[in-house]
């Protein structure tokens, strides 16, 4: 089915169907009990996790198959995000022109920018694109104002043109005037509640397709060469293959996929900053991908909820948190177990992160894609030791 074998149609019906259910698997514990802290199916939230899925997805072709590490993808991010911007305030608030111009026009850049950086390779190459991506960020903070509003911020005004925009037409992004992306509705069943957002389904549908593309790209011939060039690039020079026309194209369609999200960011909420082009948001990507699993489908998947998860859960505990959960412990141990809390939540929540991440590197070194597998492969150990411990008692001696 859609040219995939039989092996990868049923991963990707497993993908889509996690997808689509995640506003209920995200919120596990009923809105009253006190495990509704954990519970993270909140539109904004799901949103973000499907945006940087994307966003980690592309990066994963670039690193994760080719072998090439960019320090500089949030360039193309923000490149996104102003495109979007501006076809609201030039023809309106419909997402779907603003995504189509952010593909094209971080396309463009990711040509310019791969073009210049794949003249080098390894370090060489990571230090190149971040400079760039450096650039472009001191360009939209200052140089460029008057297209990107400097540190304010590019955003909509009732003076723009907006040409293509009716007196009946939505006044927030919106997908063909059909419905906005912050529409949603409540659904209650019993303790839980679920909210069922049209810009997270939106959003859903786009990251399928784009897991779809990816998972094409990773079966293909082409895909096979970018392997090839992750596991020896000279070898293959020397065979008289060229190489660089392989590395573009990866590189190319990984800034489309930034310029993707970033475009999806500000579908989400129509403002777009030069805070999205730091490197610090290139560096995130890095990490989600390589704590997921590079080289891998859903390693960058898994990386980029794992990161949001946590930072949203770990952010918002704060004493008052801390007091209610230690209010059964006697009152000087409480205060002691609350000041080494408070070190690792609340405004310290980078340090938890920083210390999973630690974890995950040192004892699952392929990722969280990694412990899945050794998981698996136990499981399976031990059933195939369960079914030959059952054969052989089962087995009738030769004596009978």
């Amino acid at each position: 089915m859609l040219g995939l074998s039989n092996k990868d149609t049923t991963f990707l019906l497993i993908v889509v169907g996690l997808t689509l259910l995640t506003p209920f698997l995200l919120q596990p514990f009923p809105v009253a009990s006190g495990g509704n802290m954990f519970n993270a199916g909140y539109p904004d939230l799901m949103q973000r996790f499907a945006i940087f899925g994307i966003f980690a997805i592309g990066f994963n072709i670039l690193f994760g198959l080719t072998g090439y590490l960019s320090f500089g993808h949030a360039a193309f991010l923000g490149v996104g995000s102003y495109s979007v911007v501006w076809m609201y305030k030039l023809l309106g608030y419909n997402v779907v022109p603003g995504l189509i111009l952010a593909i094209i026009v971080s396309a463009l850049f990711a040509l310019l920018i791969g073009y210049i950086s794949l003249r080098r390779s390894g370090i060489y190459f990571s230090i190149l694109t971040l400079a760039f991506a450096q650039m472009m960020y001191n360009l939209a903070y200052s140089v460029l104002t008057p297209l990107t509003n400097g540190e304010t911020g590019l955003q909509v005004y009732s003076n723009d043109p907006q040409v293509l925009r009716g007196p009946e037409h939505l006044d927030a992004p919106h997908f063909f005037n059909l419905f906005k992306m912050t529409d949603s509705t409540k659904l209650t069943l019993g303790g839980w509640e679920f909210t069922l957002s049209a810009g997270y389904y939106f959003t859903a549908v786009i990251a399928i397709i784009a897991f779809y593309i990816s998972l094409r790209i990773f079966r293909s011939p082409f895909g096979l060469m970018l392997r090839a060039i992750k596991t020896n690039q000279t070898r293959l020079n020397y065979t008289g293959i060229n190489t660089r026309p392989y590395t573009l194209a990866a590189f190319v369609i990984s800034g489309m996929y930034a310029g993707l999200a970033g475009g999806l960011l500000a579908a989400m909420d129509p403002l777009a900053g030069a805070e999205r082009m730091q490197w610090t948001a290139s560096g995130e990507v890095v990490l989600m991908v390589i704590l997921g699993g590079a080289g891998t489908l859903m390693g960058p998947v898994l990386g980029a909820g794992f990161i949001k998860y946590f930072e949203n859960i770990f952010s918002k505990i704060n004493d008052g948190v801390l007091h209610q959960w230690f209010a059964w412990m006697p009152d000087g141990l409480e205060n002691v177990i609350i000041t080494i809390s408070h070190f690792f939540v609340g405004k310290s929540w980078h340090l938890t992160l920083g210390l999973l991440f630690m974890l995950v590197v040192i004892f699952l070194p392929g990722g969280l894609v990694e412990g899945g597998q050794r998981i698996a492969a136990r499981f399976r150990g031990r059933k195939a030791k369960d079914d030959a411990t059952h054969a052989a008692k089962t087995q009738p001696s030769a004596a009978e």
